[in-house]
């Protein structure tokens, strides 16, 4: 089969792996419908932190059921099914609990990590405890909204309940990639009354307002503070969505948090430090992490099979699987907000 690999800094190339196959009772192979490049792909493109040896890459993904193993029981061949970015049992205490990123029968966070999803099959295990079937198989115009509740979805939520955003609420949401864009949709879901956008880039402004974004500010760093707290009357947002993962970000999260606030973060943390002073002084929390886009999912489904969401707008760009490199070039220099690949 064909599958990206990931060589080094800016190097990935399509290449001829072997076709994966059942190696346990509770595997799948899954054929690949559509699967896409996520933002938190590009660190290591960029080098961040180095490849210390070629891997395949990829972790959001849908497709078709091609196999299952002797004790698989809730997907069956020819199930259309949807593959959350992290493997879970589904049965510890932390699945059960709703955060199967925390999967107790994982070796570590990522340990579970999906990667390979950017070819044109994928075997998992845990089957049972990680994929979800559609009710029937859907209308390829569904597709890139499912695919969305792989990741970006089902993240851009986390960070909205991580926030514990109410009706009513005034939102502030850093980061206008496809998490951030999706955070917006997720906040306006929720009812919140103001949603604020922090983007530069007028195709993310013009799709952030789409979503539901009541406002939105192009300013980054103290001119960023300042204008938020302009609109918020000097108050600040009820509840700021922090979708990059960087040093800037999570400052501008915590200048623009009212006291009282909760910062949901999602974006993985690079150079990261917690102001645990403002924290304390301000009495602003922060919660999140790795989003557990399995117990999201069922709910989410439903929303985009009935069509009340659209998260699939964040793809402003389809690409077949061969120029996968072209993918992440664009998405890289910000010439696409999310690149979905078809085999």
């Amino acid at each position: 089969m064909r599958a990206t690999v990931i060589h080094a800094p800016f190097d990935v190339r399509l290449e001829e792996l072997p076709d994966p196959r059942i190696e346990g009772p509770g595997d799948a192979v899954v054929k690949v419908v559509a699967s896409c490049i996520c933002g938190s792909d590009l660190w290591p493109y960029r080098g961040e932190p180095a490849v210390k040896q070629p891997r395949p890459i990829g972790h959001e993904f849908v497709g078709i059921v091609e196999e299952v193993g002797s004790d698989v029981r809730t997907v069956k061949r020819g199930d259309f099914v949807i593959a959350p970015f992290v493997v879970s049992d589904g049965t510890c205490p932390n699945c059960l609990a709703g955060y199967q990123t925390a999967c107790q029968n994982i070796v570590g966070y990522g340990g579970g990590k999906a990667d390979g999803g950017q070819g044109e099959y994928v075997k998992l295990p845990y089957a049972d405890g990680t994929l979800v079937a559609t009710p029937e198989l859907p209308d390829d115009s569904l597709v890139p909204s499912l695919l969305t509740l792989s990741d970006v979805m089902g993240t851009g939520w986390h960070a909205a309940r991580s926030a514990r955003v109410k009706a009513g609420d005034t939102v502030v949401v850093v980061g206008d990639g496809a998490v951030g864009l999706c955070g917006v949709l997720a906040a306006s879901r929720m009812g919140a009354e103001r949603v604020v956008a922090l983007s530069r880039h007028e195709p993310r402004q013009k799709l952030a307002k789409e979503f539901g974004a009541s406002d939105i500010i192009s300013e980054r760093g103290d001119a960023a503070r300042d204008a938020v707290l302009e609109l918020t009357k000097g108050v600040g947002a009820d509840a700021v969505l922090e979708c990059v993962g960087t040093a800037q970000s999570m400052t501008t999260a915590f200048d623009v948090a009212r006291a009282g606030a909760t910062v949901g973060f999602v974006g993985v943390p690079h150079g990261v430090e917690v102001p645990i002073g403002t924290m304390f002084s301000r009495n602003v929390g922060l919660a999140g992490g790795g989003a557990p886009c399995r117990a999201y999912l069922p709910d989410l489904m439903a929303d985009v099979l009935a069509g009340e969401i659209n998260p699939g707008k964040v793809f402003d760009s389809e690409l077949p699987l061969a120029d996968v490199a072209e993918g992440y070039a664009a998405m890289h220099e910000r010439r696409a907000i999310k690149v979905l690949l078809r085999p």
